[in-house]
């Protein structure tokens, strides 16, 4: 039986926990994004670049969006997992009368309920750069969402089977921060090579980025086949997590 009370008492241990370390949950990333729209901003004004017929700026403004939701997705759910082994409190969570899939749940949900307040926040703050008035606020939830699931679900794997910071800052930066760069957050594939090309077509998450960059245009298309293979991929690593955390392996060092 599912414990419902117990996945509110750590969503709103999680939520808590967000807010009271807000110097670097909340400002850290909304100024880096601002540093981001500075710099590209003076260098779009100096060499008037444009891509599909939109600014720099707007172009570059729904990947940043994008891209904090979900480095933030991936440090805060592997952070806060490695930091309560380290301290001991996640051996409440063990005691307590809930299966680990249930506090897989919960993280998920919290961060969930985290990207998106970091994501809108974000969009406000840097509307203020450009005029979106077009934006479709259910597509914008929803690639948000599945940005979210898929790399919430890669930190709780991260930080339910390590130990140390090295293992989760060294996936971030193999992993998580080159598959952002590298996916269209600062640049559009048009202006790669055809032999480069095919990098980004085989990358799922190239589509989500993309998606979620036209949703803010009224032209957009939603395209049914290209977006089942997006939930497939974020459901992947969800089920991956699901199974890592049902497992236990390496629970306790």
């Amino acid at each position: 039986m599912i414990s419902y009370f117990a996945i509110y008492s750590i969503v709103k241990f999680r939520l808590k926990e967000f807010a009271f370390e807000y110097h670097y949950t909340i400002l850290a990333p909304i100024i880096n994004n601002l540093l981001f729209v500075l710099i590209f901003s003076t260098i779009d004004r100096y060499y008037s670049l444009s891509i599909n017929n939109i600014s720099f700026i707007e172009f570059l403004i729904p990947g940043l969006i994008i891209m904090i939701v979900a480095q933030e997705s991936y440090d805060n759910s592997s952070a806060s997992l490695i930091n309560s082994k380290q301290i001991g409190s996640f051996n409440d969570f063990l005691m307590a009368p809930l299966s680990r899939v249930e506090i897989l749940v919960s993280y998920i949900l919290s961060q969930i309920i985290i990207g998106i307040f970091l994501g809108v926040i974000n969009f406000f703050i840097l509307s203020f750069f450009v005029d979106f008035n077009q934006v479709s606020i259910f597509l914008f939830l929803y690639y948000i969402i599945l940005v979210i699931i898929f790399f919430s679900s890669l930190g709780c794997i991260i930080g339910f089977l390590a130990f140390n910071w090295d293992t989760q800052s060294s996936f971030s930066n193999f992993f998580v921060i080159p598959l952002n760069f590298l996916s269209g957050t600062f640049f559009s594939i048009n202006a790669l090579p055809d032999n480069l090309k095919v990098i980004f077509l085989y990358n799922p998450y190239y589509y989500i980025v993309n998606s979620f960059r036209n949703s803010f245009y009224y032209d957009f298309e939603f395209k049914l086949f290209q977006n089942i293979i997006i939930f497939i991929f974020v459901f992947s690593a969800f089920i991956l997590a699901v199974f890592v955390f049902y497992k236990g392996f390496r629970l306790i060092k």
